[in-house]
């Protein structure tokens, strides 16, 4: 709900394009900056505590907007720093929180319990979009602000009734401190381990490719004369089918198969990215991004699992925080060239290529890296 209502009120702000380009930039650089040291932390400390930590921060930021705003202060500036300043508490609170996850469910519930992370995830993009707009309508724009900060209560809360919990950490990488060598020891690791890695690079080119979303609102309006209506429609349609996905994911007790069940989740987003770039009816359009949020949440699903799964639980923080740099990379690298190449070739042809961008890198990942193909789930550590 934050995230819409702030775009819109940029634009209130400034008839310039380029200012959501620089909000972009704000939610980017902190975690590229930071992840990795937010990943290091989450290995050395508690990692209850470092989100607990995180989401103040964050609840702060959030009654800061609102206030600004209230009072009729507010000026892009102000955003820009208030939206990097949420960002660097990110790059602490993800590494925590995805490490944190094999901490609290046995490692046979691990895969139920990402399905409804993702599906909560999914049902907040439906959901919190349209009440940004009812918000602003009724109550005023500092209000998303106000409610987006006192909703920050019910993940500190819950944090709060979850008590302890019990990880694993390394002796030798807490009398080391916050220094390069334990960053080091995290990024060789991943290296080493070829499943790890080559699904965090499967992750990058999926999310840098996937340029229906940002494609989506030109696409509506001069490809499907469409009107506002149906873009609400359209946007609704991919988290719509990660949530199906997810629900019937989360009542599944062990998944087969999952490494080449992997690629061809991002195969099926591919082939209904191409269909969707080729559509010019509305409904073949809604279809197509119903398979591409429903088949993105079986990657989502799977990615996170296996990783969570061979990575040890003293190394888990720091092998998020490397992943957190892949898939935010992916996205706002993918929004400069999916601009680029619909400025070149037409919007169409940007989601068509980037289809086959999919589907080229899974042909590729699959070659180079054959265990992850054959990957089933026997090398799991304990969680």
């Amino acid at each position: 709900m934050q995230l819409w209502a702030l775009f819109w009120h940029l634009r209130t702000l400034s008839d310039q394009p380029i200012v959501v380009s620089g909000i972009g930039l704000a939610r980017f650089l902190p975690i590229l900056i930071l992840s990795l040291i937010g990943g290091l932390v989450a290995d050395m400390f508690n990692r209850r505590k470092v989100m607990f930590a995180s989401q103040i921060v964050m609840t702060l930021v959030s009654a800061i907007f609102g206030l600004l705003t209230c009072f009729d202060m507010i000026q892009i500036w102000h955003m820009y720093i208030l939206t990097a300043i949420q960002a660097a508490a990110l790059a602490f609170d993800m590494p925590a929180r995805q490490a944190l996850m094999p901490n609290l469910v046995p490692r046979e519930d691990l895969p139920s319990a990402f399905s409804l992370q993702s599906m909560a995830f999914n049902i907040g993009s439906v959901v919190g979009p349209g009440l940004s707009g009812i918000v602003i309508a009724l109550l005023g724009q500092s209000w998303t602000y106000f409610i987006d900060a006192i909703s920050f209560g019910a993940v500190i809360i819950s944090l709060l009734i979850i008590g302890n919990v019990n990880q694993e950490i390394n002796p030798i990488v807490r009398r080391q401190g916050l220094n390069l060598d334990a960053i080091k020891e995290g990024v060789a690791f991943i290296r080493a381990q070829p499943i790890i890695l080559s699904s965090m690079i499967l992750d990058f080119f999926a999310t840098f490719f996937s340029s229906a979303n940002t494609l989506l609102p030109f696409i509506t309006r001069d490809i499907l004369k469409v009107g506002a209506v149906e873009y609400g429609w359209l946007s609704a349609a991919q988290p719509f089918g990660a949530v199906g996905v997810g629900l019937f994911f989360s009542q599944k007790a062990k998944i087969r198969k999952q490494g080449s069940l992997l690629l061809w989740s991002v195969v099926a987003f591919g082939i209904a990215t191409i269909v969707f770039g080729l559509s010019r009816n509305f409904w073949l359009s809604l279809l197509a991004l119903a398979i591409i949020g429903g088949s993105d949440a079986i990657s989502t699903i799977l990615r996170n699992t296996i990783r969570q799964m061979v990575t040890p639980d003293a190394m888990r923080g720091r092998m998020v925080s490397v992943n957190q740099i892949f898939f935010m990379g992916g996205p706002q690298l993918g929004e400069i060239e999916a601009g680029m190449v619909a400025q070149a070739l037409g919007t169409p042809m940007a989601v068509i290529t980037g289809g086959l961008g999919c589907i080229l890198a899974v042909l590729w990942i699959g070659r180079k890296w054959p265990a992850l193909p054959a990957y089933s789930g026997e090398d799991a550590q304990p969680v």
